[in-house]
């Protein structure tokens, strides 16, 4: 299989090409998890594969509890199915808790402390509460806890880490948090070997054609739990070679693999960028250094055309709507820019205001 082959099927995995579910709950079961550490991204990520929906249709689906954003692997915040919390967590999530012992030493906190936090947070979140992350703050500090400089933010990534709580939709601009239990009150407990397979097999099929590395990098696992992964999909998962790099996709996809000819405008956290080391079939080692400025982990939002990135844009919205900047990352044509307004366009409509584009 050549690249530009690869890429078109990369395109059909992320549901990027029309062929999404159409529902938030199917979009990230689809998924498994989707990073979520940037709200704006993840809303509109969800958006770019819903036509027609708009951010209030989006936000009230996320209130119906069939997922939620938690810290399940890699230390970073993820959408995932809520049936599905627990087990990531504990699969791999514990990676990143094993390490918690030395943040709390750099951040001037002992293991009793973060316990105690736990538990203030628990029992106020009792009863089915929901609570701010202000309210979480005041909590902790009537409680005798000091939240100063990291340690709040630690705190609450430690007790969702613990599997106590989790981070509920907003209200307003509010993130908020409430007990995992009582939001998914009927937890899947698959086995180990179980989990790591679904763990593969959500992923390949939803980024695939992807290395070993690229799913080990996105989960965090080592490579013989991704290799125990892999195995354990079975038939469901095939090898492909593509242009001498040995990949892995969703077997049923094969049959369907073309190239792919369009515009998308992604938000920067969207998983087409994200859920791979290697980004080299997406951007160029120069256009990654502009769509990663700094390789600080702050991903700029992208126009891709054909599948590969053309250029970074940024969004202002204001009393009269939303003003979009576009920063090429080669010379765009007349013609191209008239096809970067239409593909910025479903992002105004998402967002229920006028467009404007500048510098495209």
């Amino acid at each position: 299989m050549d690249g530009r082959t690869a890429l078109g099927l990369r395109l059909s995995s992320l549901l990027l090409r029309g062929n999404a579910p159409s529902s938030v709950g199917e979009i990230v079961s689809w998924f498994g998890a989707m990073q979520a550490q940037d709200v704006n991204s993840i809303l509109w990520s969800l958006g770019a594969r819903l036509p027609g929906w708009t951010l209030e249709d989006v936000n009230a689906a996320l209130e119906k509890r069939d997922v939620l954003r938690t810290w399940p692997m890699r230390g970073t915040v993820h959408l995932v199915p809520s049936v599905d919390a627990h087990w990531m967590l504990e699969l791999m999530g514990s990676r990143a808790l094993a390490g918690a012992a030395k943040r709390r030493e750099t951040l001037g906190l002992d293991e009793q402390t973060a316990e105690k936090a736990v538990d203030l947070l628990g029992f106020a979140l009792a009863g089915g509460r929901r609570m701010t992350r202000a309210e979480c703050m005041v909590t902790l500090t009537e409680g005798g806890v000091e939240v100063g400089g990291q340690r709040g933010y630690h705190l609450l990534w430690y007790a969702a880490q613990r599997g106590v709580t989790a981070i509920a939709p907003h209200v307003g601009k509010e993130q908020t948090f409430v007990l995992l239990d009582d939001w998914v009150p009927e937890p899947s407990r698959p086995e180990r070997d179980e989990a790591l397979g679904l763990i593969a097999l959500r992923y390949f099929r939803s980024h695939g054609p992807a290395t070993r590395k690229d799913f080990a990098g996105w989960t965090g696992l080592t490579m013989g739990d991704c290799k125990t992964g892999i195995a354990a999909a079975g038939d469901e998962l095939s090898v492909v070679d593509v242009d001498g790099v040995e990949m892995i996709a969703s077997t049923a996809a094969l049959d369907a693999a073309s190239s792919f000819a369009g515009w998308l405008a992604l938000s920067g956290f969207d998983e087409y960028m994200l859920g791979y080391k290697d980004r080299s079939l997406m951007a160029s080692a120069d256009d990654l250094a502009a769509i990663i400025p700094g390789g600080n982990g702050v991903f700029q939002s992208t126009l891709v055309r054909d599948g590969r990135v053309v250029a970074t844009w940024k969004r202002v919205l204001g009393a009269r709507g939303v003003t979009v900047t576009v920063l090429p990352l080669a010379s765009l044509t007349a013609r191209d820019a008239r096809a970067v307004e239409k593909a910025l366009a479903p992002f105004a409509s998402f967002l229920g205001v006028p467009l404007t584009v500048k510098n495209p």
